[in-house]
């Protein structure tokens, strides 16, 4: 369990971005764009979407969403977000049969000041479909609804956390996705065992509800996609924070082509 604080400086996000640019320069399946600018006290930040497209199996790629820096406290899952981007860049045929698109800071300013809140005080994590006037928010929300992602994967630290933890939404599919990615990851963190998590009731690392106002695939999307958050300790060292969420993030995607290998079975 973590007992001390471990301070890292954010990296800036040139820095961080700087392999995913040369990797979309490189073509090969990568892209690269923006789905918002926001102008901040006379500057312009472009918010960054990249996208890989795996290997073909013949069939329609499914979509999956991935999404970090929510925010801007928490560069060490942005990092792993970026890293594992690259582990697929490495194996290609992981990605078979997917588009990913990748958001590793969703809100640029509050990355460089390093804050929870953006400029105008707020917490973006509280400010989706509840009708936002928040630009970051209003970008996000058109991106999920025009993607229509068949999954949204999340990553957030917790300053407050005692170890790993996730949110299923109550979901059976997202607990089938998250309990093997808590078991991966906790090789190298514990999980949070407490009882209650951020005021909610969790089993074995897993919390069902969830607050309102949460960066998530729209309500009314049909048929629903599945919608996992994973939480890492924010007080544990940032290289292990990286390396506990790329194990969650590879054993969602591993999973969750498992079961669709099984559902085109039955």
């Amino acid at each position: 369990m973590v007992s001390a604080p471990f301070i890292t400086a954010p990296l800036r996000q040139p820095d961080l971005l700087g392999p995913l640019h040369r990797l979309a320069q490189s073509g090969q399946g990568w892209e690269y764009g923006c789905f918002g600018t926001l102008l901040r006290e006379g500057c312009a930040y472009d918010i960054p979407r990249f996208r890989f497209t795996g290997p073909s199996t013949g069939s329609e790629p499914l979509r999956l969403g991935l999404f970090a820096g929510v925010h801007g406290d928490e560069p060490a899952v942005c990092a792993a977000l970026v890293e594992f981007v690259q582990s697929l860049a490495r194996e290609p045929a992981r990605a078979a049969g997917f588009d990913f698109f990748l958001y590793p800071v969703v809100n640029p300013p509050d990355y460089e000041d390093g804050t929870r809140f953006n400029r105008a005080g707020k917490d973006l994590n509280r400010e989706f479909w509840r009708g936002s006037i928040e630009p970051e928010v209003r970008f996000g929300e058109r991106e999920l609804r025009a993607l229509c992602f068949h999954g949204v994967m999340t990553l957030h630290a917790d300053d407050t956390g005692e170890g790993l933890y996730g949110y299923s939404h109550g979901r059976t599919l997202d607990e089938a996705l998250l309990q093997p990615a808590l078991r991966a990851a906790e090789r190298v963190l514990p999980r949070d065992r407490r009882a209650f998590i951020d005021g909610f009731a969790a089993r074995e690392a897993v919390i069902c509800d969830c607050f309102h106002g949460i960066l998530s695939a729209p309500a009314d999307q049909e048929p629903r996609p599945f919608d996992v958050i994973f939480e890492t300790p924010a007080l544990a060292p940032c290289s292990l924070q990286v390396t506990v969420a790329v194990a969650a993030l590879d054993s969602m995607v591993a999973e969750y082509r498992g079961f669709l290998a099984y559902a085109q079975a039955l």
